[in-house]
């Protein structure tokens, strides 16, 4: 079996690349990744040398490349992981947002079909379902209500498959996992952002009251219930991937603060970001009853592990972290620029 992994050298997709070489003997798996900012190769350094695993640089959106890519490799079925994925930043400029998670999805949709390939997977995000008050859960049948420019290019990518599902038959399913964590995660993001600073004993921004909730999945559980949904799940459908673990931000903070004895005085409660959805909580009774998955990890358990992580890549993180102040310096001086 040959997977093409798209965004295989991103936090979930590099994790799943991971997970499928150490317990599918038999895969082989293709990794495009256009290595923007939070592609890192570093993710795939114990499998470089291994004849089961190709890398290509390249922009999904890049048709022609793709397309060489496809008849190349023989590609058999696609993971489609490959995204711009931090709200924040869509919320400065959406651009590469449309271009890479839809016109990039586009792209992929059409060399589907082009090369017959068995199977599209495509990781979506909870996200695309707006938010919740204090009850209720979202359920694959619900209505897409995105909040963000970001959750608003992967609603647009769903319905763009849906489309394909509907037009040409194509065989493809829809992922919507919860709020991933875990190994390699870029430090930009709200659980390595507390790790990192809480370490260095710096101020730990918090958006308003951190009252707003988020549901929590390993990112090695996301990747198995990917695995079954892959080889388990039926075409055409989409599947929930959720732990059932909500947590208020302000909880998610004084977890790590507690498990690595730092105060809480580090918290600093900050302007709220525009347009924050309050809560998510996804219903996940469909892929539980159709396929059996259940997550291994509760939260407090992926947090311990989590931790450790980081503490024992600190050099990676420095790293990243680096790279981040120099990026935003240089955005900052671009805007600046056009005021001008």
């Amino acid at each position: 079996m040959k997977l093409l992994v798209t965004g295989g050298a991103g936090f979930i997709g590099a994790n799943f690349v991971n997970y499928v070489l150490t317990n599918r003997k038999d895969y082989q798996v293709v990794v495009c990744d256009k290595l923007t900012y939070a592609g890192d190769m570093e993710r795939l350094r114990d499998w470089i040398n291994d004849p089961r695993l190709k890398f290509y640089k390249v922009d999904i959106t890049d048709r022609n490349s793709l397309d060489e890519i496809f008849s190349r490799e023989k590609i058999g079925s696609i993971i489609h992981f490959a995204a711009e994925s931090h709200v924040d930043r869509s919320i400065q400029d959406a651009t590469p947002f449309i271009d890479t998670n839809i016109k990039g999805t586009q792209v992929l949709l059409d060399l589907a079909l082009k090369h017959n390939i068995e199977r599209f997977i495509h990781i979506s995000t909870d996200e695309v379902y707006g938010e919740l008050g204090h009850e209720g859960r979202f359920s694959e049948n619900m209505p897409l209500n995105p909040s963000s420019p970001y959750s608003a290019s992967k609603a647009a990518a769903d319905l763009l498959i849906k489309s394909y599902i509907r037009t040409h038959k194509l065989p493809a399913i829809i992922i919507r996992p919860c709020n991933n964590y875990g190994p390699w995660q870029y430090p930009e993001k709200f659980i390595p952002v507390i790790i990192y600073k809480a370490i260095k004993n710096e101020k730990i921004p918090v958006y308003g009251q951190g009252q707003n909730i988020r549901e929590w999945l390993y990112v090695e559980d996301c990747c198995n219930g990917i695995m079954e949904i892959f080889e388990k799940g039926k075409i055409g459908e989409i599947y929930n991937l959720g732990s059932g673990e909500e947590r208020k931000n302000i909880e998610v903070v004084k977890t790590i603060l507690q498990t690595i004895n730092k105060p809480e005085s580090l918290i600093e409660f900050v302007s709220d970001r525009p347009g924050h959805d309050f809560r998510y909580s996804l219903d996940s009774k469909k892929v539980q009853k159709e396929l059996g998955w259940t997550p291994s990890h509760h939260f407090p358990e992926g947090i311990e592990k989590t931790i450790h992580w980081n503490l024992v890549n600190r050099e990676w993180i420095e790293r990243k972290i680096q790279f981040l102040k120099e990026l935003w310096e240089k955005v900052y001086r671009r805007q600046i620029k056009k005021r001008n």
